[in-house]
C-alpha cells in the first residue's frame, strides 16, 4: 500500500474533502478483498454481497458526519475491520428480530431433520458478545480478532496493524481463539 495513502488520511483528517475522494480507488480492492474474505465466511444464502459491506463500511469511516482520526493506514484498516463487524453485527441482529421473523427457524430440505443447530445469526451474535467481554479484559487480542476474523487479516498483517510481533500475535491469536470459542460454546447453550 502506497505512502499516499496515509497521507491522504491525514489530509481527510485535516478536512481536505477531497482526499476521501482520491483514497477510495488507493484502499478499495484491499477492502474488497478482506470483505470477500469474511463474505466466505457467511452462510450459504446470505444476501449482503462483499461490494455492498465494502461501501456501507467505507461510509462509516469517511462519511460526511464520521469523525476522522487516523493514526495510519494500520489504524484505518482496523476501524475499517471494525465497521465491517458492526455493520455485520446490525444485520444479524435485524435478522433476528421477530419483526423480520428471527423467532422462526429457517427450514430447508436438506437440515428438516435437524433443526437444533443455530443459525449463523446466532453464532455472530454470540460471537459479538463475547468479543466485548474480551474486549474489556484484553483489548489488544480483541482488536487481533477484529482484524483476523472479520477484515480476513493474515497474521503477520494484523501483527504489523496492531505494533506487535508476529509471534506474539500468534499466541494472542491461538489464546484469544480457544477463550471466544468456549464463551461463544456457553451463550449459544444459554440461548436454547
Amino acid at each position: 500500500m502506497p505512502k499516499e495513502v496515509t497521507q491522504l488520511l491525514q489530509a481527510a483528517d485535516n478536512g481536505d474533502s477531497h482526499a476521501a475522494d482520491q483514497l477510495l480507488p488507493l484502499v478499495y480492492q484491499e477492502l474488497r478483498r478482506l470483505a470477500n474474505i469474511r463474505m466466505a465466511r457467511e452462510k450459504p444464502g446470505q444476501t449482503l454481497q462483499a461490494t455492498a459491506l465494502v461501501h456501507e463500511a467505507y461510509l462509516r469511516l469517511l462519511g460526511p458526519e464520521t469523525k476522522k482520526n487516523w493514526d495510519g493506514k494500520g489504524h484505518f484498516f482496523a476501524a475499517a475491520a471494525e465497521a465491517m463487524r458492526r455493520i455485520l453485527i446490525d444485520r444479524a441482529r435485524r435478522k433476528s428480530s421477530r419483526k423480520h421473523g428471527g423467532h422462526l427457524n429457517r427450514v430447508t430440505l436438506t437440515d428438516a431433520g435437524d433443526l437444533q443447530n443455530p443459525t449463523s445469526d446466532d453464532h455472530i451474535l454470540a460471537l459479538n458478545e463475547a468479543l466485548e467481554k474480551l474486549e474489556q479484559l484484553d483489548s489488544v487480542k480483541a482488536e487481533l480478532v477484529k482484524l483476523r476474523y472479520f477484515a480476513g487479516l493474515t497474521g503477520a498483517q494484523a501483527a504489523e496493524a496492531l505494533g506487535i510481533g508476529i509471534s506474539t500475535a500468534d499466541k494472542y491469536w491461538a489464546y484469544a481463539k480457544c477463550w471466544l470459542k468456549a464463551e461463544v460454546m456457553q451463550r449459544l447453550n444459554d440461548m436454547k
